[in-house]
């Protein structure tokens, strides 16, 4: 555990997963496990809370940045919904970086990876990986501003990140052509997923449904003079997006989106 006055007066560290932070996570758990009369010196009389573990406290901070989102987010409030003090959630984080990483990463491990070796099309899985990478910026919208501002090496982000890359690496593309190939696709869904993801918990906080609010906007954009003239020349685009919801026509701009991704990848391994 560290001290509040340690927590302070030192830098911020790079990455709870470096400097084996992690680790030490573990083995404040374990200690609680085993129980008083099994642990070393070091471990007995310190105030370690029971019933309180990483997963615990990893899994409730996820739920309070879905809810709440990150704005709201603080030591204090989790320790509130843990009904613990906010000292003894320091037994297992050293801060609030390292538990939002955490949280992190956690989400990843949602993800459903198709397996490389199955024979499967790569172009499927492909689609499979982008698609669930999208759903997951969707579902918590939080995650998207924290990938910018940790490594995001955690042992479920790294498990996708080790999967997209076999995937591509199965297209016939080049070496040099591989990780660019990643980022022309994934770097899309980020931010695709992303504002998709601010849209929706935007119209919720307004306490409207996405049509609503995607008709609001478009009408207040028709009624002003100096865009009148624009928006009545892309009419025809706007009635192509087609689809009954917004959600419908997300949907078709992003599925078209994505195969003209595939179809580049395509063409860059026939021009070889």
């Amino acid at each position: 555990m560290v001290r509040a006055s340690d927590r302070a007066e030192r830098p911020a560290r790079a990455s709870v997963w470096l400097e084996g932070k992690a680790a030490r996570g573990a083995a404040a758990r374990g200690a609680v496990e085993r129980g008083p009369a099994e642990r070393g010196p070091a471990e007995r009389g310190g105030g370690q809370p029971a019933g309180l573990d990483r997963e615990r406290i990893t899994e409730v901070t996820v739920r309070l940045l879905d809810a709440e989102g990150m704005a709201k987010f603080s030591m204090r409030r989790l320790a509130a919904e843990l009904n613990v003090t906010a000292m003894s959630v320091y037994w297992y984080v050293d801060t609030k970086d390292d538990l939002l990483e955490l949280a992190l990463d956690a989400v990843y491990g949602e993800l459903e990876l198709p397996d490389p070796e199955s024979g499967e099309d790569w172009r499927d899985q492909l689609r499979s990986l982008a698609e669930g990478y999208r759903a997951l910026l969707v579902r918590h919208p939080w995650v998207s501003p924290l990938m910018g501002t940790f490594l995001n090496i955690g042992p479920h982000s790294m498990a996708f990140s080790f999967r997209v890359q076999k995937v591509v690496r199965r297209t016939g593309l080049p070496p040099h052509g591989q990780t660019g190939a990643v980022s022309a696709v994934f770097q899309f869904v980020y931010g695709f997923g992303t504002i998709e993801g601010h849209f929706v918990q935007r119209s919720a906080s307004a306490g409207v449904s996405q049509e609503e609010y995607y008709r609001q906007a478009m009408g207040a954009i028709g009624e002003q003079p100096q865009f009148a003239a624009h928006f009545e020349s892309f009419a025809d685009l706007l009635e192509a997006r087609g689809g009954d919801t917004v959600e419908e026509m997300r949907e078709r701009d992003f599925r078209f989106a994505l195969e003209t991704l595939i179809a580049g990848i395509e063409a860059m391994v026939e021009r070889g």
